[in-house]
């Protein structure tokens, strides 16, 4: 991700800051200034950032830029208002996870763009405090 780039959208990245449709009655992650479906403009939405695990993959061998931190998990996690997106998931072991588990949003680094580079930071989902996960079996 550019510079330009990063600091452009770090509102929606740190602060999970999307949009809602005041006519389709609907809020969209990432932010849009025209709602997708009716074509309204959109005004600004601040998700709570509390959401479930839809779905998760392990990933073993990672891209440019996340092959130091394998294994990680790529969740879809559905946000407590509607929109599912896709986030690593964090403080969670990969056996440890299930499908519906709640999550909870932090701002952690992602990655970073070597030694001389910029080092990128967005969000993350983890388990909220103290959730304890259900013995497999």
């Amino acid at each position: 991700m550019d510079g330009a780039r990063q600091w452009r959208t770090r509102a929606a990245r740190y602060s999970l800051l999307g949009a809602y449709c005041g006519r389709c009655d609907k809020p969209e992650f990432p932010p849009r200034p025209r709602c997708p479906r009716c074509g309204h403009e959109t005004t600004e939405f601040a998700f709570s950032g509390r959401g479930t695990v839809y779905s998760y993959s392990v990933v073993r061998q990672g891209p440019d830029g996340f092959a130091d931190q394998v294994p990680y998990v790529v969740a879809l996690v559905a946000l407590e208002e509607g929109p599912l997106l896709a986030a690593q998931l964090t403080d969670v072991e990969p056996g440890e996870l299930r499908i519906g588990q709640p999550v909870e949003m932090v701002t952690r680094r992602l990655r970073d763009d070597g030694p001389q580079g910029t080092v990128l930071y967005s969000y993350k989902f983890r388990p909220p405090r103290g959730w304890q996960t259900a013995p497999s079996g």
